[in-house]
């Protein structure tokens, strides 16, 4: 028997390398399994995306991702090509010579990798035979009017048929990785253990299915994740088959993983097995060649947002622009799960605040998250006419003014003031502000809603009385779509929008990971997480003051609802109390963040995951040194040796921002000496630990 090799991974200027020489990656083929593969549905499509180049550039020809093919994606994503593998090829053709249509190509977003698509509708007349072969193999019935499961039926047995043709083409190599992304690609999995396929495989689990469901339906999941009776629940909301599906690819596995801690948690009671590895979601993290280029696309982007306040708030704006703050909350219509329930409530908490303490700055909130509408509001519309309509008028004013000026200054004149304007340019001022007057509030919504009366969020902003009131601090502005720079409304980009805003806030209750805080936080913009979600946990883990680096944590599984959502207002409030040079500087440091959220670093632990899964299904080929997944040490942000730029930390009843107070954070701050701090902290070197003996979880440890 030949020796086995020897796995580990050592890193080098950042990114990852093989350290075994006798181990080339041309031994192996990866394949990466998932039905949003070019197919836009969620967050796994940003996971699979952005992953794409640093798994590209390890692997390089030998990493394909499997997944739908639908026609509308392919003309948009995908550049045909030629299989560069004749084994692959030949796969593919004996599928096609049996009626299933098969596309190879290169996805073209970074890395450019290749991509296989199976036609779901080319194969359909298969559905009943593979059903039964589904059910001989794992007693799981597939209902009929399911179509999404059915469709991962068919998409699971064309990519296990797939690895069947290309695995008994090879003898004794390259071996083949199969990672598979959530229930719907895990049909393949359950077949190719079924079928003894000489495969090393791996199941990633973003979010359990049944923890997605009891969290929607306002239930105390945490707090009760050991007394669910999991099999009953699923059965009352009709997902029974679904959550056998995922179960039994979490088991059949030879490594399993999740996303964040909380997840693994919540995998281990909800799907009775604890992860092997817990593999963070990253980002493609591009910088700036100018230290400060983001905080000048902060104020470019601002000031464009500032634009479409001034129209939306026409004849109400009796509130200064330069001390308002633009927060905004994000994703998915969940109002429970991505927290847009507390967010509400500590909103009005927060006007109570200002008002009380009579500060002069003003908080706009926006609420991004789609809904079902028929149109633009019409009031909306008419209040960037209006600011169109001012700005023309202010135009031609001034035009006429400025060459009444400049022929006086040539006479060597000073101009008399009173009578450089005539009657005429009086008449159209006066005519254009009493076009701003308005009879009715600012709408808190830009779309008509189809269903207004029934809408969570408006129904909260009813109950609380956040109507835009003049006496209002807080004004709050619902935008049921997603943001695209061809809007007549607000004509900007999310990136763009993101940029423009001082915070995100994002208390979800239930999120296993949270891109849209990450995001913020490589655009260099504060933002609001909670503990549990991926992104907020992991931020704990490895920052040791989250709140002055601009990631504010809030506590929503250790402390009640209302302490939680008094916490979130305090956080509100301490950020409105910072002066403008405080939140410059934590700007700064958020954006120094974004390389603690780079695949560079992050693509370690799926390094480690395939590692593991080789070593577990070849144990007389590949030989994993006792280890446990990669460690962080050196890996953590130290609290920054300045003051905290937040003045939330001390908890004042009332604004305390002194210029003595400015003065001094100017002596002790110091950002080059900070920031070539925090970059050792982040470019340390990592190994694999070593795993202490007797602790390792068999497969069948957690029994159905």
């Amino acid at each position: 028997m030949p020796l086995a090799r020897s796995l580990s991974v050592t890193s080098l200027n950042g990114l990852p390398q093989w350290e075994d020489e006798d181990l080339p990656v041309e031994d192996l083929l990866l394949f990466e399994v998932s039905w949003e593969v070019t197919n836009k549905v969620g967050g796994i499509y940003t996971v699979i995306q952005t992953k794409a180049k640093i798994t590209a550039d390890e692997w390089g020809e030998n990493y394909f991702l499997v997944g739908p093919y639908f026609e509308h994606n392919v003309k948009t994503q995908v550049e045909a090509c030629e299989p560069p593998n004749p084994a692959v090829k030949k796969a593919m053709d004996t599928m096609k010579s049996q009626g299933c249509q098969v596309f190879f190509g290169r996805w073209l977003i970074e890395g450019s990798p290749y991509v296989l698509l199976f036609d779901i509708g080319s194969a359909a007349w298969n559905l009943d035979k593979w059903k039964g072969e589904f059910w001989d193999v794992s007693n799981i019935g597939i209902p009929f009017h399911d179509r999404e499961a059915n469709d991962a039926v068919i998409f699971g047995s064309l990519t296990a048929w797939f690895l069947k043709e290309l695995s008994c083409q090879f003898d004794d190599k390259p071996n083949i990785i199969a990672h598979f992304h959530e229930w719907q690609a895990g049909v393949g999995l359950i077949l190719s253990r079924s079928q003894k396929l000489p495969v090393a495989t791996i199941f990633t689990t973003h979010a359990t299915l049944l923890g997605r469901y009891l969290c929607a339906a306002n239930i105390d999941f945490y707090n009760n994740l050991d007394q669910f009776d999991i099999d009953k629940e699923a059965g009352e909301r009709q997902i029974y088959h679904r959550y056998c599906m995922e179960r039994a690819s979490v088991h059949c596995a030879h490594v399993f993983t999740t996303v964040s801690q909380i997840t693994a948690i919540e995998a281990e009671h909800m799907l009775k097995r604890n992860p092997d590895v817990v593999t963070p979601n990253g980002l493609n993290i591009k910088k700036f060649s100018a230290m400060h280029e983001f905080q000048n696309l902060h104020s470019m982007y601002k000031a464009r947002i500032q634009e479409f306040i001034r129209g939306h708030f026409y004849g109400h704006l009796d509130f200064s622009l330069e001390k308002t703050l633009f927060f905004f909350i994000a994703g998915r219509y969940e109002f429970s799960n991505k927290g847009a329930d507390m967010f509400l409530e500590s909103l009005s908490r927060l006007n109570f605040l200002l008002r009380v303490h009579k500060t002069d700055v003003t908080v706009v909130v926006f609420f991004i998250m789609p809904a079902k509408t028929n149109n633009f509001n019409v009031e909306t519309l008419k209040g960037q006419a209006v600011r169109k309509q001012l700005w023309d008028t202010a135009q031609s004013v001034k035009e006429k003014f400025g060459k009444k000026l400049y022929n006086a200054l040539l006479k060597g004149e000073i101009p008399d003031l009173n009578k450089i304007l005539d009657r005429d340019d009086i008449t159209i001022m006066k005519r254009a502000i009493f076009s701003t007057q308005r009879h009715c509030l600012p709408p808190v919504t830009t779309h008509n809603m189809i269903d207004d009366g029934n809408d969570p969020i408006l129904n909260t902003i009813r109950r609380i009385g956040l109507f835009n009131n003049r006496t209002d601090r807080v004004k709050v502005i619902l935008h049921p779509e997603f943001l695209s720079s061809t809007s007549p409304l607000l004509p900007l980009d999310y990136e763009e929008f993101v940029r423009g805003c001082h915070l995100g806030v994002f208390p979800s209750y239930y999120e296993p990971w949270g891109y849209t805080p990450a995001e913020c936080t490589v655009m260099g913009i504060p933002s609001v997480t909670t503990n549990l979600s991926g992104f907020g946990c992991f931020m704990q883990e490895h920052v040791a003051d989250p709140a002055a680096y601009g990631i504010y944590i809030v506590d929503r599984r250790f402390r009640s609802p209302d302490e939680s959502c008094n916490q979130l207002t305090q956080f509100l409030y301490g950020f409105c109390q910072q002066s403008r040079r405080q939140r410059i500087i934590q700007r700064n440091r958020t954006e120094r963040l974004s390389d603690l959220l780079d695949w560079r670093y992050l693509g370690r632990y799926y390094m480690h995951a395939r590692h593991l899964a080789l070593s577990r299904t070849f144990p007389d080929k590949f030989e994993m040194e006792p280890s446990a997944p990669p460690k962080t040490e050196g890996f953590r942000y130290p609290r920054p040796s300045s003051v905290p730029p937040s003045p939330s930390i001390s908890q004042h009843s009332s604004p305390h921002n002194s210029e003595a107070e400015d003065e001094d954070e100017d002596e002790r701050y110091d950002e080059d000496e900070e920031a070539e701090r925090d970059r050792q902290n982040i470019k340390s070197p990592f190994s694999l630990g070593v795993l202490p003996q007797g602790k390792k979880k068999q497969h069948g440890e957690y029994r159905n």
